[in-house]
């Protein structure tokens, strides 16, 4: 009992450090903080940031990091993250841990066992959420450590691009059980990708991306269509593009560190070994993806 109720107290300290403060002045003030040009600067913090975390920075581009959110953004050597090959295969977006996953059920899925949301609640009232009924769903979440690019899990076409400005709850395990829809609350964005031709019975299919940010983070970065999105973005909250993406090809990367949800429509399956708590790396198999068309 004394293990029990001390692991409660650490938890309800966890999240009282981590959300029970201003999170958006705390949010603003990293990405100023981590803009500042100071190689010495940037030494120190990284030197701090790796007395709390597994940060490992022997897979990254040699450099001399001339601020935090260079490294915080850091590319990685060539062939650090192959990309599984099989066209029937969908590569992870991103390094991550895996929550939540499985089956959407009608169109509602789960943050954490008992806090359930709606796929209309998470893309918000402009998307057309049907296509990922009774789909699938994974949820990746990037700690502060890991490498935070993302990219196209297949060969596609980036469709659209939906902004919905929220908060900044931190999103690890401890808020997922106390705080409920919080990826609904959260700052977000919607990618809809289409699968192109490579994909053979799936083409065609839809894919959807949610990154979500998290305190500290609020800002994500995409390459094309050209947008930094984040607190203060004053932009159109609607953007329809036409992409093309091959598979493993950058799409962007978060400012920190953070969550991507990941929407498959039906017919789709979680690969082999993915399941809650499993660490993937960006590239390697996701799920696969249906091998006939109804």
């Amino acid at each position: 009992m004394n293990l029990i109720r001390r692991l409660a107290a650490q938890e309800d300290l966890n999240f009282l450090l981590t959300n029970r403060v201003p999170r958006q002045a705390l949010t603003h003030f990293m990405g100023w903080y981590s803009q500042i040009r100071s190689p010495l600067l940037a030494r120190a913090s990284i030197a701090l940031w790796r007395q709390f975390t597994d940060l490992d920075l022997s897979e990254a581009e040699p450099r001399r990091y001339q601020s935090l959110h260079e490294c915080f953004t850091r590319a990685l050597k060539p062939g650090m993250r192959p990309v599984t090959p099989d066209a029937a295969l969908l590569a992870s977006p991103s390094d991550g841990i895996v929550g939540a996953c499985g089956p959407v059920r009608g169109t509602e899925v789960f943050q954490a066992k008992g806090f359930p949301y709606t796929l209309q609640e998470l893309c918000g009232p402009t998307q057309d959420v049907s296509a990922f009924a009774d789909g699938q769903f994974i949820t990746l979440r990037l700690t502060s450590a890991m490498y935070h690019r993302f990219h196209a899990p297949h060969d596609a076409t980036l469709e659209h691009v939906t902004y919905l400005s929220g908060d900044t709850w931190n999103v690890n395990p401890i808020a997922l059980k106390r705080v409920e829809k919080l990826f609904c609350r959260n700052e977000r964005a919607v990618l809809r990708l289409r699968l192109g031709a490579s994909a053979g019975p799936a083409a065609g299919l839809p894919v959807a991306l949610v990154p979500v940010a998290a305190i500290l983070v609020a800002s994500l970065r995409l390459h094309q269509p050209d947008l930094r999105l984040h607190l203060r973005y004053q932009g159109p909250n609607e953007v329809p593009c036409d992409v093309p993406m091959t598979k493993g090809q950058e799409l962007g990367w978060f400012e920190h560190g953070s969550t991507i949800i990941v929407l498959l429509p039906p017919g789709c399956a979680l690969a082999p070994g993915v399941g809650p708590g499993v660490t993937v790396r960006q590239g390697q198999a996701l799920a696969r993806l249906p091998a006939a068309r109804d």
